[in-house]
């Protein structure tokens, strides 16, 4: 069967998937809006995160990153996977404990404050914001290839398919559809990865394969290593950036992930607290299949991809594939503006080389969508790929689509503009807000600032640098106050946007000589990506410093936070 009419069936099926469970788990109730009933078993509870979790930048993107970084892309690796960690050591089931909808909701209640409510709603819908973009973008990318779509009207078409599901069935809805997305995806991620792995090294097993050799005998990334050599690149397996960055990046990330707000609120769907740490560990087990698999795609990716338009030697004049002789992945992928070349000598081939010759463009997003094409798949497996790629970045949207609305619907409006709200009033409300989040963060996808993992890297440091901290000295630090959570949120998410936006250069229009004037050299050589535990480290201090020279917690306070943090009786038996 012709590839456009299968994956038009495969992914259609999907969406029909996504809305029939939508319609079935319609949420009635703000209970089930906000938190699934805290119905929702562990095990069901850990797939779902994981698929909310497992956005278009670990689906697309990630992979996409390694495949041109190589080493250097570890970072995300460690960071994504030992946020979990922290997730289910430090955070879940104590946040599960305090028994609120939101974060914003425990975070006013613990500092006692309105003010610093609101400071979290703004923290919460600034990273949430910035996070979405990321989805939007793979949104996009997906459609405008396999769909033969252009990218505005794949991106449009997405957002009509959350507006649905997310709107109708609030996290009831969402739950059971991310796990759902969660097979799809994780499907048609291992499949084509299975089929190039024995291809390339002759193990099914990708994770084995990254360490095998090729039909010559040749290991796989040395192959890669002399590949990257000749083409004027680095080591495929050796760093490249510096050690600084590279810790500071995955701190970053790993503590961005922990003050997730849409992640943190799956926790609050469980029923018991032991269930938020149970469902924090399957969870990690789950985004584990596709976190171990990504190397394997990354490096086969590029592999295949420079074998493509570097079949011969590098220094031979004929080594270089002709333009004319081009594949048909190439031609199709060219139609969608992310892959380009431009013949700079005139000699009809297209030379890919690092510098000012270099004269293909690849954006790093279509690496894991093209992957199945390059290797010459079935045309079922690339349908199946189109289809993984929506369904995390439509998963993810969905879940940081309701952490907004529920900040908007239930901290600002219910917790503090019209307390005596109804029932069915905040409810709509919640669906209003959602759909308002829907058109803003379109129209934020229609302008990527980056690839869709930077652009989630940044959205992690925005989390890390203002809500991370606030929630860790909220559980174990009963003497910050609310003056102090204030300005240390504040100081955090401040110093971490102004760092972004200088040298990111966002606050100028590119071309004009504004823009020319943006730094070139990181603070410590430490990049706008990297800086969220710079700025976790300012929320922290200026938190601790302000709460000591400001009048204490009230001693109800201090109550509160022991008792989020010690389980009933503990010490009866011993006296203590």
């Amino acid at each position: 069967m012709e590839l456009q009419t299968l994956t038009y069936i495969v992914v259609g099926l999907t969406f029909a998937l996504y809305i029939g469970i939508a319609i079935w788990a319609r949420a009635g109730t703000t209970g089930e809006f906000y938190a699934a009933g805290r119905g929702v078993h562990p095990v069901a509870n850990g797939m779902a995160t994981a698929a909310d979790w497992m956005s278009a930048a670990s689906f697309i993107s990630m992979a996409g990153l390694i495949a041109f970084m190589g080493y250097d892309a570890s970072i995300f690796l460690m960071g994504w996977t030992g946020g979990y960690v922290l997730l289910a050591m430090l955070l879940a089931p104590y946040l599960r404990k305090f028994g609120k909808f939101t974060v914003p909701e425990f975070i006013g209640d613990r500092y006692y404050s309105q003010t610093a409510r609101m400071v979290a709603v703004l923290c919460l819908i600034v990273a949430s914001l910035t996070y979405v973009i990321g989805q939007m973008k793979g949104i996009g990318v997906a459609f405008s290839r396999f769909l033969e779509l252009d990218y505005e009207t794949g991106l449009y078409t997405g957002m009509v398919i959350v507006f649905f599901y997310a709107v109708l069935g609030g996290m009831k809805g969402i739950t059971y559809t991310q796990i759902a997305q969660y097979c799809v995806l994780i499907m048609a991620y291992t499949i084509p990865a299975i089929f190039i792995s024995l291809q390339l090294t002759g193990n099914p097993i990708p994770q084995l394969g990254l360490w095998g050799s090729l039909s010559d005998g040749t290991p796989l990334l040395h192959k890669l290593d002399m590949t990257l050599v000749d083409l004027g690149f680095g080591e495929y397996t050796a760093q490249k950036g510096s050690t600084l960055n590279m810790v500071a990046y995955t701190f970053s990330l790993m503590i961005g992930t922990a003050g997730l707000p849409h992640v943190i609120i799956r926790f609050f769907t469980v029923p018991k607290v032991r269930d938020a740490r149970y469902s924090a560990g399957w969870a990690l087990v789950f985004i584990g299949i596709l976190y171990t698999t990504a190397p394997a795609v990354g490096s086969m990716a590029f592999y295949n991809l420079a074998k493509t338009v570097q079949p011969g030697p590098v220094a031979a004049e004929d080594g270089a594939m002709t333009y004319a002789e081009r594949p048909e992945w190439f031609k199709n992928w060219e139609t969608t503006g992310l892959l380009k070349f431009e013949d700079k000598n005139g000699d009809g081939r297209v030379q890919y080389r690092k510098g000012d010759s270099n004269e293909l463009k690849v954006d790093r997003d279509i690496m894991v969508l093209a992957n199945p094409e390059i290797a010459k798949l079935p045309n079922w497996v690339i349908a199946l790929v189109a289809a993984g790629g929506l369904a995390a970045a439509l998963s993810t949207a969905a879940g940081l689509l309701l952490a907004i609305s529920t900040a908007i619907s239930h901290d600002l409006l219910k917790g503090m503009f019209a307390k005596g709200i109804s029932e069915k009033g905040e409810l709509l409300a919640a669906r209003i807000a959602m759909a308002g989040a829907i058109a803003v963060a379109g129209w934020f996808g229609l302008h990527p600032p980056g690839f869709a993992a930077q652009v989630v890297a940044l959205a992690f440091g925005l989390a890390a640098s203002s809500i991370f901290p606030a929630l860790m000295m909220g559980i174990f630090n009963k003497n910050v106050n609310n003056t102090g959570a204030v300005l240390g949120m504040l100081a955090g998410l401040g110093s971490t946007l102004v760092y972004i936006f200088w040298f990111k250069g966002w606050f100028f229009v590119p071309g004009t000589a504004m823009a020319a004037n943006i730094p070139a050299n990181h603070f410590l050589g430490i990049s706008p990506e990297a800086f969220g535990a710079i700025g976790a480290l300012i929320n922290f201090g200026t938190a601790i410093i302000v709460s000591k020279v400001t009048k204490a917690p009230p001693e109800h306070i201090q109550h509160l936070v022991e008792d989020i943090r010690i389980p009933k009786g503990a010490g009866e038996a011993t006296g203590h």
